[in-house]
Order: structure tokens, then sequence, then C-alpha cells
């Protein structure tokens, strides 16, 4: 049995699939990267010889009562506290401890 169901609502609330909202998911090569030392970047990130490269960057400088998933949900909120870069980052791929994906336009 197929169904096609174009529309889904439980109790009030209405239901799309993920990949059909715009912006919902991240897919361009902009993250938010934690390095070596507590240091906090994020940009479109690019990777050659053993290096992360990350243009156009912010320096997360820190963040207020929301933790980090409010700072990567809510990056222009208030709470965060992001210095933009002048210049590329430039580090050794073995700095990196994570990088979370993020919108093209984070903390721009």
């Amino acid at each position: 049995m197929n169904a096609k169901i174009e529309q889904l609502e439980v109790n009030g609330v209405k239901y799309v699939r993920a990949d059909q909202v715009a912006g919902a998911l991240p897919n361009g090569n902009r993250a938010v990267v934690v390095v070596d030392r507590g240091w906090i970047f994020a940009g479109d990130v690019s990777e050659k010889d053993g290096r992360i490269y990350l243009d156009r960057a912010v320096h997360v400088q820190g963040w207020d009562a929301i933790g980090f998933d409010g700072m990567l949900a809510a990056p222009k909120g208030g709470k965060v506290r992001i210095k933009k870069l002048t210049t590329r980052v430039d580090m050794p791929a073995d700095a990196e401890l994570f990088r979370a994906p993020v919108a093209d336009d984070w903390g721009l």
C-alpha cells in the first residue's frame, strides 16, 4: 500500500520534510572549528597538505549562559561575542578537535 501525504499535522502542529526547509540543514563548507587550546573559529573550510584554511573567518570569543548548542543556533542573538577577522586563518590539521557545520552566513 502506498500513501501520498502532502502535509502532516499532529495536534495542530504542521510537519515537513527536513530536506525541504530552506537553510535548515547546512550543506556548504562553512563550519565552527574548535581548535587546540580552546580557540574557536568559524569560516569557509578548505584543506590542503595537512593544513586547514578558513576564509571569511570569525573568532568566537565567547558566549553567555546559552551553551555551545545555543551559540551554534543563535550567533547573532546578543549572547555571543564574535570578532570578524581580516585575514585567512591557517592552522595545522592536527590542531582541530572537532567542527560543526553551520549555515553559509554564520557569524557574518
